[in-house]
């Protein structure tokens, strides 16, 4: 029987060269040999029922024998561990492979620290989780130091080397796999040594963590669309490196860019393909860079070549990437055609679906302003997540450009989710620092290590929070008309053709996702308050503002007179968008709180607060009818408060509290009168003049009017 098995491990290979399977003979024999020395003799029932395909019974009892045989004689623990190095690597490895093959005694070496125990070298093994595990758990307290060693950095470069997608069509079988492994291996990593840190840093070790250069270099996103075409091959890898990269890379797993790469990737992409003519493949990147040194005197070199470049595939794109995104900032000139911005556009949101981290930065580096494109001064990675802010410097003509403001949006959007994910990971790689600086008693270093946790946590937080607010209060302040302009630009920027329009939908689509990914953005923007001729805009063009209802009492109950203006202009807007039973009873408390501030408030800030706050009241009435008593009411009240604080100009304010008092009375009557004769001419003269409670008075009786043709207008 020993010469019998020794034979057999020996002609192992002419075995599966004849059968011509993929599965390993002589690694059954191997894993048969580890479940003994491991003691799992139900493990080698159930192996050897599975390999015959038939239930037959065993007992455990009957082995003992075998197990010597296997353990002592032919596979002891040493030779089991060094023949497993040697393993050659499974060719064509795939989740359709049945049997059994190298994979399953690496795991379970591995689960044994076999290697460990026999010092013996290990690199990549496909079974990624058990080595991960292997190299930052120590096999025992008593041996911190029995750990696994990383894959380097070089190696890993060895198998990234040039661009995935360059020769993915020759290498589609023999490396694809590879690179996918070693990817999910260095996310698996990473999270692994976050996951750990709190342990790892009690045990004063620090296992080595991979550079963001290497990250840099490898084509993520690439990789992710490569394996989601060949999920039946790799089994599950596919959904756990997505489970990986929304943890670990969220800015790689935007919704918007998963639609767009069905668009790309589609049934009309294709056709567009195969109808491609040989002269649109066989542009070269330097003669699009000849083509755009030609723009200004002719544009239609360039928009034929960019017109022939939609037809490729992403991938086929990667080469023209550093050229396209170079010349973008001659793309601002008045001069450039529509046509052409939006080409650009497009291949730009193609190369998004697969080089988007490469892609982002070379575009913020070639929009900056002209003087630090002067300075050659050039962004990196690390940068912009740590202030993603630096996407929204870019030269102010970008600003007015529709195609290149969607892009900008896009790239902010990325970064503002890439520095969450950077600076989460830096609170949990700095997580030794608690422990370091906490004091040698247990019980007092448990207690301060944790308030030392909350308060990294909230600090991280508000800078998260203020970071978010201030991208959402720059985009906000783009979408102001231009203080600048001309006359005639003015009259163009506010027709609904226009760039600003454009570029206002924009923006206010980017700041719908982000009041939905987390409210209490939309509440913070709100009580550090905008410009109010934003309002308008704002509520109508951002579908989730109606979760501003919900703060609008305490937004009210703020000390500050600016902010309870605020409160009740944004209310005014929300209701007209958005006629609810909400809305109503917000409206109603609006309406009480500037009852009660008529007698609290000194001439001045009554003066400020019910001067913008007035016209509110024709809108709470045009959405809400029932309101109109309560809101006449308060206007007497606030004319008769006037009225009451004025001394030398008694007899100038009496006739206007008469007159509204009849127009209480009788609207329809007197309201058509009024408009033909609705001030005299010494009143207009010396309005400017009057003192606040008297130019007050004039607005109250101007928002009654409007109430009144509001109404009938409506009837």
């Amino acid at each position: 029987m020993l010469m019998w098995l020794s034979w057999m491990i020996k002609e192992e290979a002419y075995f599966e060269s004849t059968a011509g399977v993929s599965a390993s003979f002589g690694e059954m024999l191997l894993l048969v040999a580890m479940y003994f020395h491991s003691n799992q003799l139900s493990a080698i029932i159930d192996l050897v029922c599975s390999t015959l395909g038939m239930k037959i019974v065993i007992k455990p009892s009957s082995l003992s024998r075998m197990k010597t045989i296997f353990t002592q004689e032919i596979f002891t623990e040493q030779v089991v561990t060094a023949h497993a190095v040697r393993v050659p690597v499974t060719s064509n490895l795939s989740a359709n492979i049945t049997g059994f093959l190298p994979i399953h005694c690496i795991y379970q070496l591995l689960r044994s620290r076999a290697f460990t125990k026999h010092k013996v070298s290990i690199k990549l093994i496909p079974l990624i989780d058990v080595y991960i595990n292997s190299i930052i758990t120590p096999a025992s307290k008593s041996s911190p130091e029995a750990t696994n060693k990383p894959i380097t950095e070089q190696e890993i470069l060895k198998v990234f080397q040039g661009h995935a997608g360059e020769n993915f069509r020759q290498n589609q079988c023999s490396k694809i796999t590879t690179q996918l492994l070693l990817l999910y291996y260095l996310l698996s990593y990473e999270e692994a040594l976050l996951a750990n840190s709190k342990t790892l840093a009690a045990m004063q070790r620090k296992p080595k963590s991979y550079s963001s250069l290497l990250m840099d270099q490898i084509p993520i996103k690439f990789l992710i669309r490569q394996a989601q075409g060949l999920q039946q091959e790799l089994g599950g890898l596919h959904s756990a490196l997505l489970r990986l990269l929304a943890t670990n890379y969220p800015h790689l797993c935007i919704v918007d860019d998963w639609i767009c790469e069905e668009e790309i990737t589609g049934t009309d992409a294709l056709l567009r393909r195969m109808l491609m003519t040989h002269s649109a493949k066989s542009h070269s990147p330097k003669q699009l860079q000849d083509a755009f040194l030609q723009l200004q005197s002719n544009h239609t070199q360039v928009m034929q070549i960019l017109e022939h470049l939609t037809l490729l595939c992403a991938s086929d794109l990667i080469p023209y990437a550093e050229v396209l995104t170079a010349n973008m900032s001659q793309l601002l000139n008045v001069s450039v055609a529509r046509r052409l911005l939006q080409t650009v556009n497009k291949l730009w949101m193609t190369l998004n679906t697969v080089m988007p981290r490469r892609l982002w930065v070379m575009t913020v580096n070639a929009l900056q302003p002209s003087l630090k494109l002067a300075r050659s001064h050039k962004y990196t990675q690390n940068d912009l997540m740590i202030d993603p802010l630096i996407v929204l410097r870019c030269d102010a003509r970008v600003l007015r450009c529709p195609p290149l403001m969607d892009i900008t949006l896009h790239m902010l959007n990325g970064y503002l989710l890439a520095s969450k994910a950077y600076l989460n990971s830096y609170l949990k790689e700095t997580a030794d620092q608690d422990i370091k600086s906490s004091p040698s008693n247990a019980m007092a270093m448990q207690g301060q290590t944790e308030t030392m946790e909350v308060t990294r946590e909230e600090l991280k937080n508000a800078l998260l929070s203020a970071q978010d607010s201030a991208a959402v209060q720059i985009l906000l302040e783009v979408c102001l008309p231009s203080e600048d302009k001309s006359p005639e630009q003015l009259e163009i920027e506010d027709s609904l053709l226009c760039n600003l329009r454009e570029v206002q939908c924009l923006i206010c689509c980017l700041l719908h996702q982000m009041f939905i990914a987390d409210p209490n953005i939309a509440k913070l923007v709100h009580f550090q308050g905008y410009p109010c001729q934003l309002l308008p805009l704002t509520v109508a063009g951002i579908p989730s503002m109606h979760i501003c209802l919900d703060f609008i009492p305490e937004l009210i109950a703020q000390p500050e007179l600016e902010k309870q203006i605020f409160a009740i202009q944004l209310l005014s807007h929300l209701c007209i968008q958005y006629a609810l039973p909400k809305s109503l009873s917000m409206a109603r408390l609006a309406i009480n709180v500037m009852g009660t501030l008529i007698t609290v408030l000194t001439q001045a800030k009554r003066f400020s607060f019910f001067m913008p706050t007035l016209p509110c009241l024709v809108l709470f009435c045009q959405t809400f009818p029932p309101l109109y008593e309560d809101i006449m009411s308060l206007l007497i009240q606030i004319g008769q408060v006037c009225a009451s604080n004025v001394a030398t100009q008694t007899r100038d304010v009496d006739p206007i509290i008469t007159r509204l008092q009849q127009l209480k009375e009788k609207p329809k009557e007197l309201s058509s009168a009024f408009n033909l004769f609705p001030l005299s001419v010494s009143a207009i003269k010396d309005l400017e003049s009057l003192d606040p409670d008297v130019q007050l008075c004039h607005q109250v009786e101007s928002t009654i009017i409007d109430i009144i043709n509001m109404s009938v207008t409506s009837v």
